[in-house]
């Protein structure tokens, strides 16, 4: 079983924001693969169904972006579910927007949410697709950018970093993480 976590924020506040893309990265492949995002469980809203013939959990952590490993960590646990079979994805500034960057495991980059995860399963060896969200502007705020929504241009790149992204998990799932890097780590948007 591999559980899929996309962190965001909660709230209408924040939808549609660069902050909360793994928000939106989760409905994309719970409309994919039809599976319901409607129970509320684990500080979480939570789906469970099938993935190219594997059983797979989606979840939005209603935690707060930097409380997410509160969710996180009981539910793999309730589920049993190694951390290697944990997918998160989340946003990165570091990246273009609309570029995906799929590592194994690593460090937190700076990402509250990766953080919180890390300190609370005691563990950095999951699996992190990051989906480029720009880089801040220089004098702008980092709160208030991440907090920001998409300009129309960059609206069309995340749709199609969405779709990619909904790929890359089913390679991860059907072929593994190698494949799947190397399927998806080596696309470059144009345009950025």
């Amino acid at each position: 079983m591999y559980c899929f976590v996309g962190l965001g924020n909660p709230s209408r506040e924040y939808q549609a924001t660069r902050h909360n893309i793994g928000f939106d990265a989760i409905t994309g492949i719970s409309d994919a693969h039809k599976i319901s995002l409607t129970t509320k469980k684990h500080k979480a809203v939570m789906g469970m169904g099938q993935m190219c013939g594997e059983k797979v959990i989606l979840s939005q952590p209603q935690t707060f972006m930097n409380l997410s490993g509160e969710s996180v960590q009981p539910m793999l646990d309730f589920y049993k579910i190694p951390a290697s079979n944990l997918i998160v994805i989340c946003d990165d500034i570091n990246l273009p927007v609309g570029q995906l960057r799929i590592r194994a495991q690593g460090s937190d980059g700076g990402h509250n949410g990766l953080k919180n995860i890390i300190r609370h399963l005691g563990t950095n060896e999951f699996i992190r697709i990051r989906i480029g969200v720009g880089e801040k502007p220089k004098n702008w705020d980092l709160a208030d950018y991440v907090l920001g929504r998409f300009s129309a241009d960059e609206q069309q790149a995340m749709k199609e970093a969405i779709r990619e992204t909904v790929s890359a998990c089913e390679t991860i799932v059907t072929q593994g993480i190698d494949k799947a890097m190397n399927q998806h780590n080596s696309k470059k948007k144009e345009n950025t």
